[in-house]
């Protein structure tokens, strides 16, 4: 790997968003962080000790944290559940879909270690169809941050947000992608980080960064790529998606997700009923994933930027 560009940032993403969560919670009393005996994988340690009476202990019980939380919010709470992605959007989906999504219950889910975050824990513990169950519950919002800077904004964007949302982060620390703060992060639409023609790469959460080196590489051989920080997953950006269609007529979508109903779905639903184009969807197949660490299992499914550059070789048929 390139590491003079893929800078290693020391802060997690999940910690990155913890941080910002106690800086808010200590002006606003009704911040409340509420966790399922995860509070140290969640990152939490510091807001509990910091702030007691604003944080909620309820032990390895998800689904009660979730309910717990809705009550909250129903009261007025600013209400933050934080912990293990994998439970969030499976033994508790139930409350996710009724407590919140139905009841529209402005909770935020704080899911850390998704996707293949956990690598060699295995298929109980991957979190790959988080986006596509929770893209089906109305009024649900998605959200999946690239880098530390990107993950402050979004807490910060998000703490007064009148609706209930999902934020997926990994586990460990991740290269930057944004150099400075100096960057737009709207709900609802996606950032262009790097112009092209040739074709679009559409990354989301963790993959974004490895989207950005491919175009570099990409760039070498002489091909334009444009590059885009799906970090809305929803609301989705369909104006940036139709655009990108338009202007390059060929769209690779990565994402550390099933293949089936995460981001490459979102883009293909658009782009088939409005600009149908050429397109190719990176991500996990319909399998068990393979026993690894996370970065071994993205270079296994192609989903690093070495993979990347070789699929979008194939997809613009250059040898």
């Amino acid at each position: 790997m390139n590491m003079e560009i893929l800078k290693v940032n020391k802060i997690p993403n999940r910690k990155s968003f913890t941080n910002t969560l106690l800086d808010l919670a200590l002006k606003d009393k009704d911040i409340i962080a509420v966790t399922s005996d995860a509070t140290g994988s969640a990152t939490l340690t510091e807001f509990a000790k910091t702030l007691p009476q604003q944080f909620v202990e309820v032990g390895i019980a998800e689904q009660n944290a979730v309910g717990i939380s809705a009550g909250l919010a129903s009261a007025g709470k600013k209400v933050f559940v934080c912990g293990p992605a994998c439970f969030y959007v499976a033994r508790s989906l139930e409350q996710v879909k009724v407590d919140l999504a139905y009841s529209q219950m402005p909770v935020k889910i704080l899911g850390v270690s998704g996707g293949v975050a956990y690598g060699q824990l295995g298929a109980t513990h991957h979190s790959l169809h988080d986006i596509a169950v929770l893209r089906t519950f109305p009024g649900m919002e998605i959200y999946l941050p690239c880098d530390v800077r990107e993950t402050r904004k979004l807490c910060l964007a998000l703490v007064n947000h009148p609706k209930p949302a999902y934020i997926r982060v990994g586990r460990n620390a991740v290269p930057d992608v944004y150099e400075n703060d100096e960057f737009p992060l709207v709900l609802g639409k996606d950032n262009t980080i790097m112009e092209g023609n040739d074709l679009s790469i559409i990354g989301t959460g963790e993959t974004v960064v490895h989207c950005l080196e491919a175009a570099r590489m990409l760039k070498k051989k002489g091909i334009s790529a444009r590059v885009i920080d799906a970090f809305s997953l929803k609301p989705f950006d369909k104006e940036t998606v139709l655009k990108a269609a338009r202007e390059t007529g060929c769209i690779l979508t990565v994402e550390e997700h099933s293949i089936y109903g995460g981001l490459g779905a979102a883009v293909a639903e658009i782009v088939s009923q409005n600009c149908p184009v050429k397109m190719r969807i990176l991500g996990i197949p319909d399998e068990n994933v393979v026993h690894a660490t996370s970065k071994e299992i993205f270079h296994h499914y192609d989903l690093d930027y070495e993979g990347i550059y070789s699929a979008a070789l194939d997809l613009l048929e250059i040898k």
